[in-house]
């Protein structure tokens, strides 16, 4: 370099060598997050496998066939399906109006929609029961108006799944309606579409994926549900026994039933994962 030239710039790095350091970064193992992530992971599967390893296998088929198994069983699946088209009925047009409307209080009633998420269960079984029940807010002058009781029947099964599932579903679709593109939707208000008709033919079917993920999530919500349910419709078997709660029962009287029911209860988690592994991998 002469007197007076300006400085010469660094040589940049070769080409690879950012590659190669990048390698070498990530081909660094984490093994300080073994051990937890191990113990994290037994903490989760462990107990699915002394279910599996406890289970009479040579006997399932007998004790499924049980009436009082079969009762729960039947029960829940009658249940559930309905909290799920109650939970559709009224959960889309919410999701709705939360989606696509500026209402005053609307993060108010998004909280709320929230809360039967997060209380314990027992705590909403409670709430229902002082509202709906014969002495309860509404409750009372349903019974005195109608003559209509519900605590302790199976229609207070439904409410209580419904309580506890049904944001789920408002969950899902209101977000899928939030990433919707609306574009498809001004074109057909454009084209001289009713609200109505947009609605039904466009909006509806964009959202499509987000009510059925929301309606699965539901329906397995529904079915697992215990706290509100032994709470505001009792464990009367039969008529209000669903399939958790005759898991609670049995453990004290037939833990193999007990047992039995709870594998019911999981493959059918396994089939709403199994249901929602598309959709969530699209997510991703």
């Amino acid at each position: 370099m002469t007197p007076g030239s300006p400085p010469a710039e660094a040589a940049p790095p070769a080409a690879g060598a950012g590659r190669t350091a990048l390698r070498v970064r990530a081909g660094r193992f984490p093994w300080l997050l073994v051990v937890p992530a191990l113990i994290g992971l037994a903490v989760l599967v462990l107990p699915f496998a002394g279910l599996l390893a406890r289970a009479p296998w040579a006997s399932i088929g007998t004790r499924l066939l049980m009436p009082e198994v079969r009762g729960a069983l039947w029960l829940s699946l009658t249940t559930a399906t309905t909290a799920t088209a109650v939970s559709v009925c009224l959960g889309v047009p919410l999701a709705w109006l939360l989606a696509r409307t500026d209402f005053p209080g609307r993060r108010l009633v998004r909280a709320l929609v929230a809360v039967p998420m997060v209380i314990p269960p027992v705590v909403g079984g409670v709430a229902l029961l002082l509202a709906l029940g014969r002495r309860g807010l509404v409750g009372t002058y349903l019974d005195a108006w109608f003559g209509l009781t519900l605590p302790f029947t199976p229609a207070a099964v439904v409410l209580a799944q419904v309580f506890v599932a049904m944001p789920f579903l408002v969950i899902s679709v209101e977000g899928a309606l939030r990433g919707a593109d609306r574009r498809y939707e001004e074109a057909a208000a454009t084209l001289g579409a009713s609200r109505a008709v947009v609605f039904w033919r466009v909006t509806l079917p964009t959202a499509a994926p987000g009510v059925a993920a929301g309606a699965v999530l539901a329906w397995a919500r529904a079915l697992g549900e215990f706290g509100a349910t032994i709470t505001f419709a009792g464990n009367f078997p039969g008529r209000t026994q669903t399939m958790p709660l005759a898991v609670y029962l049995a453990m004290q009287e037939s833990p193999e039933s007990a047992i039995v029911l709870s594998l019911v209860l999981l493959a059918v988690s396994l089939v709403v994962l199994v249901a929602l592994r598309e959709r969530w991998a699209g997510a991703l």
